[in-house]
């Protein structure tokens, strides 16, 4: 007895196209399909409208937010290193405190008197060093002085970047949000009406979909037919029997020069 065959699940592949889901789409009722994805694409159509309004300002909110980020992060590097030279700083005072202590106390004992000479070079050595020493960690005490007055002015400079970068990010966000707010009930609704959809287009098709309206530049991966005889999408003309197939719309007829879903004008659940 031959074994029955069971179906393979093949993983979907980004780069699939309507050419490619052509056998998977066949299955089912293809009417209903070519319906959700002509109300999809129209309903996306008008998303695209909405989303138009709003212009390049979701990019300039976007980058302005990025540069205040990169531009606080700069100043906390900077702080970084303030906090470091004034750490250094106060290491390098006691150093110089112990330094001139030593040296007050070798001067002293050469003050009070000394046994012979070997003593007295070796304290007179002592001093010599101490009071170097000394001179040493106030010089770089001014070192690090000035690289905190450096870094500083540093952060100043970057505040008045960041205030000047957040009041351009202030009017940017009042003007997206009054353009938002106009259209948020539309754009409410219309996001309903997609996952309505979108629920009924399966994940292989959906996939596809998605991938034609990002690679076109009017962004419709589902066109009706324009004119009577020609794509909606990239306006080429359509044969005569596809025409016929296409306002029959129980056959998936895509397009020979751009890959799009051609379906009827009529096809749509239109509200």
């Amino acid at each position: 007895m031959a074994k029955k065959l069971s179906n393979v699940n093949v993983p979907i592949d980004a780069r699939e196209t309507f050419v490619s889901i052509r056998k998977t789409f066949s299955e089912g009722d293809v009417a209903l399909k070519l319906r959700s994805l002509y109300n999809l694409q129209q309903i996306d159509t008008e998303l695209d409208k909405i989303y138009q309004l709003r212009g390049e300002l979701p990019v300039e909110v976007e980058a302005l937010e990025g540069k205040i980020a990169e531009l606080n992060g700069k100043a906390a590097n900077v702080a970084e290193e303030i906090t470091r030279a004034e750490k250094t700083i106060q290491e390098l005072k006691q150093r110089y405190t112990y330094c001139k202590e030593k040296a007050e106390k070798y001067q002293a004992q050469l003050d009070s008197g000394v046994s012979n000479s070997r003593e007295y070079d070796s304290l007179t050595k002592e001093i010599e060093d101490h009071d170097l020493w000394a001179q040493v960690a106030m010089k770089e005490i001014g070192k690090n002085q000035e690289t905190i007055a450096a870094c500083q002015q540093q952060i100043d400079e970057i505040d008045k970047k960041i205030e000047v970068r957040r009041e351009d990010l202030k009017a940017k966000n009042e003007e997206l949000e009054g353009i938002a707010s106009s259209t948020a009930k539309q754009e409410e609704k219309l996001l309903a009406r997609r996952k309505e959809c979108a629920d009924k287009v399966d994940a292989r098709t959906m996939s596809a979909y998605e991938r034609i309206r990002k690679s076109v530049r009017n962004h419709i991966a589902v066109a009706a037919v324009y004119n009577g005889n020609a794509c909606g999408g990239c306006h080429s003309a359509i044969a005569p029997q596809k025409l016929i197939d296409i306002s029959a719309g129980k056959k998936l007829i895509i397009c020979e020069y751009c890959g799009r879903i051609l379906v009827s004008p009529d096809a749509s659940d239109a509200e």
